[in-house]
C-alpha cells in the first residue's frame, strides 16, 4: 500500500507518542523530524532532517509535514510554527489513532491530533492544530477553538465553548455547556463550572 511521507516537527516526548499515533494509523512514512541542530541524530529510528531553517528546502521535497511539539501552557511556538508551515505550503493533515473514535458527525480541523482512545462525539467541532491527548473525551456538540490543548484523561461535557489557545489539564473536567474566551489554562484535576473559574486561572497563569 502506497504511503504518503510527512516530516515531523519537533523531537521531544510528544513526539515519540505522535510517533506512535501515525504508525498505527499507516496512512502516512514518516520521513523524518525537523529538530534544534545538535541535538540528537535520529528518534525511534527516524532520522532528523535538520532544523527549522532547513524547512524552505524540506517543501521541496515533501508536500504534508506535523507540528510535534507538545503544548504545556502557552500555544505560541504551535501557533508560530502553524502559520510558518502554511506559509511555506505545507499540508497539514488530522492524525487520528486508529484506537481512538471520532464520530463521523464531529469535525476536525488541520493539523489536528487525536491520540490513543481519545473519543469525540456526535457534533463536535475541533479547531486546527489541536492535541486531543490520550483518553480525554471531547463529548456531544463541545467546540474547541484552535491551537488548544486538551490533556490526557480530560472530559469537556456536551456543548462547552474552549476558546483559541487554551489548555486543559489532566483529568480537568468542564461542565455542560460551559464557555470560554481564548488562551486560558484549566488546571489538572480541576472542576470548571463557570467562565469565572476559568478566567482566575487566566489571571494566575499570565496569559
Amino acid at each position: 500500500m502506497y504511503r504518503k511521507e510527512i516530516i515531523l516537527i519537533g523531537g521531544g516526548g510528544h513526539c515519540r507518542s505522535c510517533i506512535d499515533v501515525i504508525e498505527s494509523v499507516q496512512e502516512f512514512k514518516i520521513a523524518g523530524i525537523v529538530e534544534q541542530p545538535g541535538k540528537t541524530k535520529s528518534i525511534l529510528g527516524y532520522p532528523v532532517l535538520g532544523s527549522d531553517k532547513d524547512l524552505e528546502n524540506l517543501k521541496n521535497i515533501y508536500e504534508y509535514a506535523l507540528i510535534t511539539i507538545g503544548q504545556m501552557g502557552s500555544s505560541m511556538l504551535r501557533q508560530k510554527i502553524f502559520n510558518h508551515l502554511k506559509k511555506l505550503g505545507f499540508a497539514l493533515p488530522v492524525m487520528v489513532s486508529s484506537l481512538a473514535h471520532v464520530s463521523r458527525y464531529a469535525s476536525l480541523g488541520e493539523g489536528t491530533i487525536v491520540m490513543h482512545q481519545a473519543m469525540v462525539n456526535v457534533g463536535a467541532s475541533i479547531g486546527r492544530n489541536c492535541i486531543l491527548n490520550t483518553k480525554c473525551l471531547v463529548e456531544h456538540d463541545a467546540k474547541i477553538g484552535d491551537h488548544t490543548h486538551i490533556s490526557t484523561g480530560a472530559v469537556l461535557n456536551g456543548e462547552t465553548m474552549i476558546g483559541s489557545g487554551s489548555f486543559v489539564g489532566s483529568n480537568a473536567t468542564i461542565v455542560q455547556g460551559a464557555r470560554f474566551p481564548d488562551n486560558l489554562f484549566f488546571k489538572a484535576g480541576s472542576l470548571v463550572c463557570s467562565e469565572r473559574d476559568g478566567q482566575a486561572m487566566k489571571e494566575n497563569h499570565g496569559f
